[in-house]
């Protein structure tokens, strides 16, 4: 559940590397792209970036290696200083904090995981999930309770004594989420957190995120550069390119109306049916006849209704309340993969 409050608030943001930064952004002209930008002997790893975060939302920025994901998540968080632009946390400019203001909003509002899980290997699961409570000066007997309760969250129980190198791969990344939750953060970063896991792990740790997700509720910014795994993750996703943000919506949006052909080509081999909800066909003004589908069902879901079916609108419900109709020839062209 998101509200329409933005956490995080980015405005215009810039990050360039390079001699002078500010000062080349300072007399940069409209219209250069990232190639002209590296022709002048700078990188831009973020590029006029506006885009904002609700509470309670799963935003998924992806995009291939070197499109500035992870850069930009690293000025969410200001371990990197931008260039130009804003950037506000909870209505709070981060760029005007002083460092040890800084560092109390991370330790205190920001969880962190990373690819790499960053354990310490001569401490146990127990030891290394409270690091963070003890990095606080929290009291031994609280920081222990408190991270046997995420240890359980996290479906670790009973290995709590264990060091690092006695845990599977899948393991180790509980481990690091359970660190990161230990802190209970209102804003949870993750840059990659399941790559370096092999497909089976890595779809098993993607439902252990959805479940901790619906009972969190969390504001994520998770970063990936697997379309299926966006897709399967997200509320919404931003695919950037080139430090800047070619396209954010939701993931039904995206595959059916992609904005760049650079997003198209991300999209096209999606079978949209699996994506696409009965929501998004959702016409507002109708109404239709007959057994209603809930909205959250994905037109896949509804293949059997649907070839059976002779209505031409097919009212839809949300949570037991009509929202409108869709049309089912609508809901068929995506099933068929019609263009």
């Amino acid at each position: 559940m998101t509200s329409e409050t933005p956490v995080i608030s980015c405005k215009n943001v810039w990050k360039i590397f390079g001699q002078d930064p500010e000062g080349y952004l300072s007399k940069l002209p409209p219209g250069r792209t990232f190639d002209d930008i590296r022709a002048d002997g700078y990188i831009a790893g973020v590029r006029d970036v506006s885009i904002e975060v609700s509470r309670g939302e799963m935003l998924v920025i992806m995009g291939l290696s070197g499109s500035g994901k992870s850069t930009l998540v690293r000025c969410f968080s200001r371990l990197h200083e931008i260039t130009g632009g804003t950037i506000e946390v909870d209505g709070q400019d981060i760029m005007a904090l002083p460092e040890k203001e800084l560092i109390e909003l991370r330790r205190n509002k920001m969880g962190m995981v990373f690819q790499n899980f960053g354990l310490l290997p001569h401490r146990t699961v127990l030891e290394n999930v409270a690091f963070p409570l003890e990095m606080r000066g929290q009291d031994k007997h609280e920081r222990r309770d408190r991270a046997l309760e995420v240890i359980k969250l996290v479906g670790l129980e009973r290995r709590e004594e264990y060091f690092p190198r006695e845990l599977s791969g899948g393991q180790q990344q509980r481990v690091g989420i359970a660190r990161s939750l230990a802190i209970e953060p209102d804003i949870w970063f993750l840059d990659e957190p399941f790559s370096a896991l092999d497909p089976l792990i890595r779809r098993e740790m993607q439902d252990e995120f959805l479940r901790l997700q619906e009972m969190l509720g969390k504001t994520i910014v998770f970063i990936t550069h697997d379309f299926d795994e966006a897709l399967r993750l997200a509320d919404r996703i931003a695919i950037m390119k080139d430090g800047a943000v070619e396209q954010c919506g939701t993931p039904d949006n995206i595959v059916l109306n992609p904005a760049t052909e650079y997003v198209r080509k991300f999209t096209e081999e999606i079978d949209k049916a699996n994506v696409v909800h009965a929501r998004i066909l959702t016409d507002m003004s109708a109404t239709g006849e007959g057994a209603p589908v809930e909205a959250s069902a994905t037109i896949h879901a509804l293949a059997k209704l649907l070839v059976n079916d002779t209505r031409d609108m097919i009212p839809v419900v949300d949570n037991g309340k009509a929202i409108g109709a869709m049309p089912r020839k609508a809901a068929l062209d995506i099933l068929v993969g019609a263009d």
